[in-house]
């Protein structure tokens, strides 16, 4: 992939976060360049996904070049995180190329959770399912891609699969303070609840009959949740919040925050509704 001024962000910065880039500043004209690239592609091809390569022309792009201070080409600047970490000037023998883009690859297990995201962003979502569970093949203990999956599988309203993953989690994670966890579980427990609970209709005719039944607040607020219809939900947890912090050791309030998590996605509802939930607090 070529790159240039106007598209480096998101060819590099934007991309590293989600694999590391390397950066290979060469021109037309010189001869090393030939040599070098051709390997990089070649390496590139045989890592599958692992790592990016982005060319910059430096003749077109003297720009950049004088950004990056390439004086002598080929040049390549190793991304990772948005930000650059790595270097080298010059054509490296393969040996020496492989040790350095194994410094920079991640192993196994943060390589496969990595190109699971970049397949979620460009949408291929059956090829993010098998990243995350090569991730989970390398490593069973990794929680972050075990989350990873449990939250494809629930957008999916794959929950039975779901909750087959969340009983394989490990204990620091379910028993801890997992803002990202508690979010999923308030999910799980919601879509599980929302099974038993009457139809949704006959939970608002009960509210609105009896507007202090906080029972049938919650029931109603949770069978919003495994709908994903976080707005009234969070209007009827808010009010459970106003008339009474103690029922269920204040679970409105506390499923107000993970319903935050949960609503990441809609940063103006979040904003409103924590707006709301401070003020009814102060």
């Amino acid at each position: 992939m070529d790159t240039t001024l106007a598209t480096f962000e998101k060819d590099v910065i934007s991309a590293s976060m989600l694999a590391p880039v390397l950066v290979d500043f060469w021109a037309p004209w010189c001869g090393p360049c030939k040599t070098l690239g051709p390997m990089l592609e070649k390496l590139e091809a045989e890592y599958e996904g692992k790592w990016r390569l982005v060319k910059v022309n430096v003749d077109e792009n003297q720009e950049l070049a004088a950004h990056f201070q390439v004086r002598s080409i080929p040049h390549v600047v190793a991304f990772a995180d948005g930000r650059p970490v790595d270097q080298f000037i010059g054509v490296l023998p393969e040996g020496q190329l492989r040790q350095f883009l194994d410094r920079l690859v991640p192993d196994g297990a943060e390589a496969s959770r990595a190109q699971a995201a970049i397949a979620i962003a460009e949408g291929r979502r059956e090829d993010a399912y098998d990243a995350l569970k090569a991730a989970l093949a390398y490593d069973p203990g990794f929680d972050e891609a075990r989350l990873d999956l449990m939250e494809l599988l629930l957008e999916d309203n794959r929950t039975e699969e779901a909750q087959k993953e969340n009983d394989l989690l490990s204990p620091k994670t379910t028993q801890g303070i997992d803002a990202r966890y508690n979010a999923i579980k308030t999910r799980l427990d919601a879509v599980d609840a929302a099974a038993d609970l009457p139809p949704t209709d006959a939970l608002e005719a009960a509210v609105a009959s009896n507007p202090d039944d906080l029972e049938a607040r919650f029931d109603l607020a949770s069978a919003l949740i495994a709908r994903r219809k976080y707005d009234p939900a969070l209007e009827h947890l808010l009010a459970i919040v106003t008339r009474d912090r103690t029922f269920r050791e204040d679970i409105g309030r506390k499923t107000m925050l993970s319903v935050f998590d949960l609503a990441a996605h809609q940063p103006e509802l979040v904003a409103k509704w924590r707006r709301k939930l401070s003020a009814s607090l102060n």
